[in-house]
C-alpha cells in the first residue's frame, strides 16, 4: 500500500489529513497558463493525455489534473510525465497527492502558510523562514506574525517534510503547505415564491421567509454585503445602478474585475451572479434580492479550496466595509441519493490561513463589531461537521428547506446548521420524497446565452437575464445573508454574535413531525428554523433595550515597564443583560501590555482578564469587550454593578510605550427593567453622553527590562 504523507491544516495538537499518491492522475501546468488541450490541432502534449479525463482545473495557474486509465497495454505515468516535461509550453508534470479518505485529489504548491507565536519579533520570525530556506512571498495582514511563503522550485513533496519540521518549533503556531482540491459549488440546477406568498402556474405556494413583509421596514439600506463565488456579471441591470457595486475583487488575478472569466471549457462561472441576486439584486426590472437595497462587493474567487487567495478574500471584504459575507462553496459533496459514496465520510478541515482570515473578518470588521459569516451548509445529504468551513464555530450554517416546508431532499444535517432558507428541492422515489412545486428559486442569471438559461422563458427569460432554477443550499446561504443585512440595516450597532442570535429568535418551527426539534428548539435538519424576515427586523430595531454608557477620556501616558490604573463608578443597582467594555489606547507594540478589569469587591469574577499580550508587534487597540465575546464576563449577567470599576494596564516588556484614550462600560438592561431613576442616578444618559467619573494612578513596574532581539 502506499505511503501515507500526514499533513496538519491546523495546530501541531490537532489530528492530521492523510494523503497518499495517486497511481492514475497526473497534474500538468504550462507557462502559458492555457490548457494542453487548447487549439484546434492536436500536439504531442495533449497526446499523452487524450486517453483521460480532466478532472479538476486551476485555470489562473494553467493547471490541470488528467484521470488517465492505468494497466497493460498503456503507458505509465512516468513515461507520460517524462515526454509532457519536454514539451517547451510545459512548466511543470508530476503525480497528484488524494485524499485517503476521500479518494479527491489534493493538489500541492510549494508554497506553505506559517504564523509564528504572537509574541515574537517581526525580523526573528523573516530569520527563521531565511534559514529554512523559504522566500517571503507576502507578508500577511490579517493575522499576526503571519506569513504566506515559497519553497525552492523543484521542491516537490519535500514541501511536506519542510512545513512539518517548522510546526515543531516552538516559535509556530500554524504552518501547512498550500493544498489545494475541488471546490463544491452549493448548487442543484432544476418565482420569488421564497420571499413572499404567491402562485405560481396555478399553485399556491406558501413557504417564504416572509421577506416582503420585512421590506415594510427595511430593503437593506446602508448595509454592504460581499458574496465569495466565482464570477459576477456586474453589468446586469440589478446590479449596474449607481453605487450599487463597491470594491469589485478578482481575488484569483488579483484585479479589480470580478466578472465571470469562463477559464476552461468545462469549467463555466454562472454561480456567483445567481447568488448575488439572491443576496442583493436591486428588483429594477425582475429579481429582487433579500436585501434589494444593499450594495455588494463581488468578490471572483476561481481559486481551488485552501488556496491562499480564499484568505485573502475574507481580508478583502473585512478591510472594504462588508457588514455581511456569504459563501456558497466548500468540500466536494458527496451524491445524495448514495449512502455509500466515500464523501459521506470525508473531514476536510479548514486551513489555519482561512481560519485566521475568517476571525480576522469577524473581529476586525466592521469597525470591531465583526462582519457576519455565512456558509452553504452542502449538498451531499451528509453531515455538514465534516465541512470544517461550514462548522466552522464563527461561521453561520444554512441548509435548505423546500417549496413544502420540508427539507430539501439534498441539504446537509448535523450540530453545526444554524438555520435554514428556502430553496429548490426534487423528488425522489426511493426516499418516497415528492416532487417540488417549483422549479427554484428565481433570480438572476448572467446576460444572454451564457449562463444557466439561454434565452428561453421556460428557463426564466427569453433574453437569458434570469434563470427559474436556481437553488441548493448555494440559494439558501445568500439568502439567509440578505436576512442579515436586514437586520443590520435597522441596528447597525449589533454585534455579530447578536446577529446570530436573533437570527435564532427569528426561525419558524416547520416540519414539527421530521424535524426532530429538541426541548431547546433546535433540529439537526433545520438547525433553529426557516428564516422569518419580518420577525428579525422586529427583534433587531434598537429600544427594545435601554443602555447606560459611563466613559471618559483619560489620554493618561503607559510608560514602559509600569502599570496605570484608572477607574469609572457605576451607581445602578439595576440588573444587566450585558456589560460592554469600550477600550481604546495607542500604544507602539500591543504584545506587551497585560490589560484587567476589576469589578467591585464581591461580585465574580473578581477580575477579568481583556487582553494578555497577544496581538505581537501590532499597533494600537480599540474595541469593545462583552459576554458574547469574552466568556469571563458572563457571570454578570443579572447582577448589578454599582461600585468602584479599576482597569489596569500593565507595560510588561521593555521599549515601547503608549497613550490611554478612553475606557468606558457600557450596561445593557433588559426590556422593562430600567427605571427611570436608574439613568438619574448613574449621572449618565443613554447612548452618546458619556458620565466624567474616573480616577487615574500610576505605579512602578517592579520588572526588570529586557529587550527585543
Amino acid at each position: 500500500m502506499p505511503e501515507l504523507t500526514e499533513v496538519r491544516l491546523g495546530k501541531k495538537t490537532e489530528p492530521p489529513i492523510l494523503l497518499r499518491k495517486s497511481d492514475d492522475l497526473i497534474a500538468v501546468r504550462t507557462r502559458s497558463t492555457r490548457s494542453i488541450k487548447a487549439g484546434a490541432v492536436r500536439t504531442p502534449e495533449s497526446g499523452e493525455v487524450a486517453d483521460g479525463h480532466l478532472v479538476f482545473t486551476v485555470p489562473e495557474a494553467g493547471v490541470e489534473i488528467y484521470r488517465v486509465p492505468p494497466g497493460a497495454g498503456r503507458r505509465s505515468l512516468e513515461s507520460r510525465k517524462e515526454a509532457l516535461r519536454a514539451a517547451a509550453d510545459v512548466r511543470f508534470a508530476g503525480g497528484v497527492m488524494v485524499d485517503e479518505k476521500s479518494r479527491e485529489p489534493v493538489l500541492y504548491t510549494e508554497n506553505l502558510f506559517i504564523k509564528f507565536v504572537d509574541e515574537m519579533d517581526l525580523e526573528d520570525c523573516r530569520a527563521v523562514i531565511r534559514e529554512a530556506g523559504l522566500t517571503i512571498k507576502k507578508e500577511l495582514t490579517y493575522a499576526t506574525n503571519a506569513f504566506f511563503v515559497g519553497a525552492p522550485e523543484g521542491t516537490g513533496t519535500r514541501v511536506f517534510d519542510t512545513a512539518a519540521s517548522l510546526l515543531n518549533r516552538t516559535d509556530v503556531e500554524y504552518c501547512h503547505p498550500e493544498l489545494v482540491r475541488p471546490k463544491g459549488r452549493r448548487v442543484i440546477a432544476v418565482e420569488q415564491w421564497h420571499l413572499k406568498t404567491t402562485t405560481i402556474d396555478g399553485t399556491a405556494v406558501s413557504a417564504s421567509a416572509n421577506v416582503e413583509a420585512a421590506h415594510q421596514v427595511t430593503q437593506g439600506e446602508g448595509v454592504v454585503i460581499a458574496v465569495i463565488d466565482d464570477g459576477v456579471d456586474i453589468d446586469h441591470p440589478e446590479f449596474s445602478g449607481a453605487g450599487k457595486i463597491v470594491a469589485p475583487r478578482d481575488a484569483s488575478l488579483g484585479t479589480g474585475d470580478p466578472r465571470p472569466k469562463d477559464p476552461h471549457p468545462a469549467f463555466t462561472e454562472d454561480h456567483g451572479t445567481a447568488c448575488a441576486g439572491v443576496a442583493c439584486a436591486a428588483g429594477l426590472v425582475r429579481a429582487s434580492g433579500v436585501a434589494p437595497k444593499a450594495k455588494l462587493i463581488p468578490i471572483r474567487l476561481s481559486s481551488a479550496l485552501g488556496s491562499q487567495q480564499e484568505a485573502e478574500a475574507f481580508e478583502w471584504a473585512a478591510n472594504n466595509g462588508a457588514d455581511v459575507i456569504s459563501c456558497s462553496w466548500g468540500p466536494e459533496d458527496g451524491d445524495w441519493w448514495n449512502p455509500n459514496h466515500p464523501a459521506h465520510n470525508q473531514k476536510v478541515p479548514i486551513p489555519a490561513s482561512t481560519k485566521l482570515a475568517v476571525d480576522y473578518a469577524t473581529t476586525k470588521g466592521r469597525g470591531g463589531k465583526g462582519c457576519v459569516v455565512l456558509f452553504a451548509a452542502g449538498n451531499g445529504n451528509e453531515s455538514v461537521d465534516n465541512d470544517g468551513y461550514a462548522s466552522y464555530e464563527r461561521i453561520i450554517a444554512v441548509a435548505a428547506c423546500n417549496d413544502r416546508g420540508k427539507r430539501s431532499v439534498y441539504s446537509d444535517f448535523g450540530k453545526a446548521i444554524w438555520c435554514s432558507f428556502p430553496s429548490s428541492d426534487r423528488g425522489h422515489a426511493p426516499f418516497q420524497h415528492p416532487a417540488p412545486l417549483t422549479k427554484g428559486i428565481f433570480t438572476t442569471d448572467r446576460v444572454g446565452a451564457s449562463g444557466y438559461n439561454p434565452g428561453t422563458s421556460g428557463a426564466g427569460d427569453n433574453r437569458g437575464n434570469y434563470t427559474n432554477s436556481f437553488g441548493g443550499t448555494s440559494s439558501a446561504c445568500p439568502g439567509a445573508a440578505g436576512v442579515a443585512a436586514l437586520v443590520l440595516s435597522v441596528n447597525p450597532e449589533l454585534k455579530w454574535q447578536e446577529v446570530r442570535e436573533i437570527l435564532k429568535q427569528s426561525c419558524d418551527k416547520i416540519d414539527p413531525q421530521g424535524g426532530n426539534y429538541t426541548a431547546e428548539g433546535w433540529s439537526r435538519f433545520y438547525g433553529y428554523g426557516r428564516l422569518n424576515a419580518e420577525k428579525a427586523v422586529a427583534l433587531a430595531k434598537p429600544g427594545t433595550q435601554n443602555r447606560v454608557l459611563i466613559s471618559r477620556t483619560f489620554n493618561e501616558l503607559i510608560p514602559d515597564l509600569q502599570m496605570v490604573t484608572v477607574s469609572l463608578d457605576v451607581n445602578d443597582a439595576t440588573p444587566i443583560e450585558n456589560l460592554i467594555v469600550h477600550l481604546d489606547l495607542a500604544h507602539t507594540y500591543i504584545g506587551d501590555l497585560v490589560i484587567t478589569l476589576m469589578p467591585p469587591t464581591g461580585l465574580n469574577p473578581a477580575k477579568v482578564v481583556l487582553h494578555d499580550r497577544t496581538g505581537g508587534a501590532t499597533q494600537n487597540l480599540k474595541r469593545t469587550y462583552d459576554m458574547l465575546d469574552t466568556q469571563a464576563l458572563a457571570p454578570l449577567k443579572g447582577k448589578g454593578l454599582k461600585g468602584t470599576w479599576t482597569l489596569d494596564i500593565e507595560d510588561a516588556e521593555a521599549r515601547d510605550e503608549g497613550t490611554l484614550r478612553q475606557f468606558g462600560l457600557e450596561l445593557v438592561f433588559g426590556s422593562g427593567s430600567r427605571r427611570a431613576e436608574a439613568a438619574r442616578s448613574t449621572g449618565a444618559m443613554n447612548r452618546g453622553r458619556r458620565a466624567e467619573a474616573g480616577r487615574v494612578s500610576r505605579m512602578s513596574s517592579r520588572r526588570a527590562p529586557s529587550r527585543r532581539a
